[in-house]
């Protein structure tokens, strides 16, 4: 077995979301789902097929966001992995919606940190072992940063 480090290439730092699937069905059921979670919203998705044609399958509403995830998605290159990144969108909007699409096993990251991949390959494929989303602490909060915090998501309405 051996191990690799698959950086994810997101040169505009958009939110992105890496998840696990089991069915074919998953590239049509994720946008279904993300169409109707936001009306009008911008994505691009690709999939890794696992057996049969071994194909990237892909969709989207947003054919540079569509080409970004290919990209992706051909890297990775581990079986029922898929990615999804999103324009002028965050994953707290969907999360609910991708979760609920019977297929998806897992997700590992939604984010618009950097992202590593951590693929392990065998003679059989690759698969996710997980991943390194953004960059390590630098510190524990204080009373000023609670109280920043606090502040922030009260700001863009996600607290009242």
């Amino acid at each position: 077995m051996e191990f690799k480090l698959v950086p994810i290439e997101n040169p505009d730092a958009l939110n992105l979301i890496l998840g696990q699937s089991h069915f074919i069905k998953t590239v049509e059921d994720l946008h279904e789902a993300l169409v109707t979670a936001i009306p009008g919203i911008q994505f691009g998705l690709a999939f890794c097929e696992a057996s049969g044609d071994r194909l990237v399958r892909h969709s989207g509403t947003h054919e540079e966001l569509e080409q970004l995830a290919i990209l992706n998605a051909e890297a990775i290159g581990a079986g029922h992995a898929f990615i999804v990144f999103l324009k002028d969108a965050f994953p707290i909007n969907v999360m609910g919606a991708i979760k609920r699409v019977p297929e998806v096993c897992r997700i590992f990251c939604a984010t618009a940190n950097p992202v590593q991949v951590v693929v392990a390959e065998t003679d059989q494929g690759r698969g996710i072992l997980g991943v390194v989303d953004g960059v390590s602490p630098k510190g524990v909060e204080d009373e000023d940063d609670i109280a920043w915090r606090k502040s922030f998501l009260r700001k863009i309405g996600y607290k009242g």
